[in-house]
């Protein structure tokens, strides 16, 4: 029974039924929270993150949850400057449409996506006198210094740092997901009080391991006699590249290896160029995103996964594709700094290996060693998953969030 006075308002880019990681998130979250009782609305794009064409409906109701939609489509364009100028027009339109829906002392959980969200809705949280939880999956716009973006090393990157900061220190809750992130919002002088960790999540009660005799999209793509080295969901601009290409040029001679990049992102198609120039094609195949409820079979292909982080990114953003790389009992291989948040988890579960970014070698001679102990493997695979089970469940994540919404609602406003 939906309780009137719990009502929380969820603001993100994506929703369901789109299937990009904020989305699935954030879905799981409302759901979750529609089924506990709170009266949930949902603010969000019509669009869909990897198709511009399609348009979901701008208003309905989906299990419980009341969902708005509003114009811009979420496609942000390729340049810079299309992304900024989608941003602007984002943050017009949902500001507007959360200013509609939202009810004064209404709980608000802002994801920040699009980047600096929470900074873009301050006036209509202060109008409307709004509980605000910034649910940070990022942070911006450290993220875009270190990438160099072109205007943000200076007294503009300072002025959004500034009222980012603002909005940080005012809001109820602000929920890092990592405990690297917490520290940087400790260094930004965030109260402790206003802080916490949540880690992200997947599937993980369908998303489980299986054998390779199970899995349809393995002899789908052909790779029954091959030896797989995979990658799923998106390679940004956040992410590298050179270990890997370094990798498959010193294995390009192993028999029966096959490198496959399973989604899309920024550093795609370099990556593509990248093989075909190197003339490494025959040993990489490269297939779209796969639909959630594809996801228990798709994780499950690769006999290996790697996943990458830029060293500068750390504490910025958590590579949340580990959860159901884990979820699927699979060994991986992590090229990130050796004190990262995701590495230091790897070495103490014992479930993959760290590569330095730019260590080809390393990575390739790791292939060349797991590829030939199957035990090895397999024991790898059931640390990884056991690391989800003992303290990554989506359920224990999920409650977290009830825990921790029920009692701002309760306190006095």
């Amino acid at each position: 029974m939906t309780s009137p006075d719990r009502r929380i308002v969820l603001i993100n880019r994506y929703f369901y039924p789109d299937s990009s990681a904020t989305s699935q998130m954030l879905s799981d979250l409302a759901f979750f929270l529609a089924e506990a009782g709170w009266d949930v609305n949902v603010v969000t794009s019509v669009g869909a993150f990897d198709d511009p064409e399609i348009r979901f409906s701008r208003f309905e109701q989906i299990r419980g949850v009341m969902v708005y939609r509003v114009g811009p489509a979420g496609s942000p364009g390729a340049s810079l400057a299309a992304r900024a100028l989608t941003y602007i027009k984002l943050y017009c339109v949902l500001g507007f449409e959360t200013f509609r829906r939202a009810r004064s002392n209404d709980i608000v959980v802002i994801k920040t996506d699009p980047p600096l969200l929470g900074v873009s809705l301050a006036p209509v949280v202060k109008l409307k006198r709004l509980r605000q939880i910034n649910w940070l999956q990022d942070l911006y716009p450290e993220i875009a210094i270190e990438l160099g973006v072109v205007g943000l090393n200076g007294a503009i990157g300072r002025a959004l740092k500034a009222i980012r900061n603002i909005g940080l220190r005012r809001a109820r809750m602000n929920v890092a997901i990592g405990e690297h992130m917490f520290h940087r919002l400790s260094e930004l002088g965030i109260a402790e009080g206003r802080m916490t960790v949540i880690p992200n999540w997947c599937n993980d009660e369908t998303i489980v391991p299986q054998s390779e005799a199970a899995n349809t999209l393995r002899r789908e793509w052909g790779l029954e006699d091959k030896f797989v080295i995979g990658y799923s969901g998106t390679l940004g601009r956040a992410h590298e590249i050179d270990t890997v290409l370094a990798a498959a040029s010193i294995l390009r001679d192993e028999p029966g290896l096959v490198f496959l990049l399973i989604g899309g992102g920024f550093l795609r198609a370099k990556l593509k160029r990248e093989v075909e120039a190197r003339g490494l094609g025959a040993m990489f195949q490269f297939r779209p995103y796969q639909e959630a409820n594809q996801l228990p079979q798709s994780l499950c292909v690769p006999d290996i996964h790697w996943l990458s982080l830029n060293p500068k990114m750390e504490g910025l953003i958590v590579p949340s594709k580990f959860y159901g790389i884990a979820a699927a009992g699979k060994a991986m291989i992590a090229v990130m700094a050796e004190d990262g948040e995701i590495s230091s988890l790897i070495r103490q579960s014992g479930c993959g290996a760290v590569v330095t970014p730019g260590d080809g070698a390393g990575f390739a001679s790791v292939v060349q060693a797991w590829r030939h102990q199957p035990e090895l493997l397999a024991d790898k695979g059931r640390k990884s998953r056991d690391l989800i089970d003992q303290f990554y469940r989506r359920r224990t994540s999920l409650s977290r969030w009830h825990s921790m919404v029920s009692i701002i609602d309760d306190r006095p406003v």
